[in-house]
């Protein structure tokens, strides 16, 4: 005969499954979409110059790298995948990196119609879309930040080298 202690348990086992399933973080982490990037092979990766993002010249895409993520502008958003054909998630604009979001025009392979007469040698106009804050957010973790200072000091070396 099952005491109140098992009926207990069994009914904070259901509830801990339900949250799970039902939280928008799970089921967030879990959706990918497609975006018609199909690669036969992983892309040749080009440094954007002052910067240590990379981007895809070859692929007729924004495809940028940055902080072992690829990242991808299409349909007026973001994405990013740990691999460099997908799978693909969504990327709430706050939370792509600021060195993604400063990079030149003339770096995306495919631009919105709407970018047409914006300076290819400026970044984007995403205040117009995302508010003027857009510069002060998105900030690489602690661990990219210090790649980051990690790369511009190796880059630093080699510009010494020359």
């Amino acid at each position: 005969m099952p005491t109140i202690f098992a009926h207990r348990s069994k009914c904070l086992t259901i509830t801990a499954l339900l949250l799970g399933l039902l939280s928008p973080t799970f089921a967030h982490a879990r959706v990918s979409v497609s975006i018609g990037i199909d690669l036969p092979g992983p892309p040749a990766l080009v440094p954007v110059p002052g910067t240590v993002v990379t981007y895809a010249p070859g692929v007729p895409a924004n495809y940028f790298f940055y902080g072992g993520q690829y990242y991808v502008f299409a349909n007026g958003g973001w994405y990013v995948s740990g691999g460099y054909n997908g799978p693909w998630l969504v990327v709430a604009p706050e939370l792509v990196p600021r060195p993604i979001l400063a990079i030149p025009v003339r770096y995306y392979r495919a631009r919105p119609p709407a970018w047409r007469g914006w300076r290819v040698s400026a970044p984007p106009h995403w205040d117009a879309r995302w508010g003027r804050g857009w510069n002060e957010h998105g900030r690489p973790p602690a661990h990219h930040a210090q790649r980051h200072d990690e790369h511009r000091h190796a880059e630093h070396r080699h510009d010494e080298r020359r």
